[in-house]
């Protein structure tokens, strides 16, 4: 999908107090950014913020931080931020940045918990390595969660879930629960917040999938 280009995008960033400019100098500490000591969970390819400003508007004791790539689409999640429904919200940041660059950003053990939903499949075989939920991204994650820390992830491709269950086993990774149509299990889908691409897609009839994964013991060390 061709992203539209919004020109004062990147102004409009810089200028916000919840979007993160020096990312990099943050690392270690990020509890004193945020004034205090809850735990931080971090969405990846967070897209228009829908996800993660419900998530931080219903959890006032989590720091939430989006990550994403794309200044337009941040852009989208900012104005979101400064509408009526979420003003006064305190325990949100953005950053916008690539994600393969997470452990220049966070420290070991700093992140509690990552979100990746509806995450881009990167379909041809040769790009295996960029979807985000690859060994080598799993590698990347274990540098900042903490050790209990966990991934989940959420989406309606099927071949990107399958790859996704073999890439949770072939990074040394314990698979903690899955399920292929997330709306209809009762367990894994109690709390469940939907994506803006979550609802579109269930609208249409297709099954969610989702799978929590954390790092075997060995990976804590």
């Amino acid at each position: 999908m061709r992203l539209r280009n919004i020109p004062h995008a990147d102004d409009v960033i810089l200028a916000h107090a919840a979007a993160i400019k020096n990312e990099t100098e943050q690392k270690g500490n990020w509890h004193t950014l945020f004034g205090n000591n809850h735990p931080i969970h971090i969405e990846i390819g967070m897209g228009k913020g829908q996800f993660l400003l419900t998530l931080a508007k219903k959890y006032p004791t989590i720091n939430y931080i989006g990550i994403e790539r794309y200044s337009s689409v941040l852009l989208r999640a900012l104005e979101k931020l400064d509408s009526e429904e979420y003003e006064g919200l305190t325990n949100i940041r953005f950053i916008c940045m690539d994600a393969a660059d997470i452990s220049e950003v966070f420290e070991k053990g700093e992140v509690e918990k990552i979100y990746l939903n509806f995450s881009d499949p990167w379909p041809k075989a040769r790009h295996a390595r960029r979807r985000l939920t690859s060994k080598e991204f799993f590698a990347r994650y274990n540098r900042v969660l903490a050790a209990d820390g966990t991934v989940e992830f959420k989406t309606d491709n099927r071949p990107l879930f399958d790859f996704s269950l073999e890439q949770v086993a072939e990074a040394g990774w314990t698979l903690n629960a899955h399920t292929f149509d997330l709306h209809h299990d009762p367990v894994m889908n109690e709390g469940n917040v939907m994506t803006e691409y979550e609802q579109k897609f269930s609208s249409m009839g297709n099954p969610i999938h989702k799978l929590i994964a954390s790092r075997s013991s060995f990976q804590c060390i």
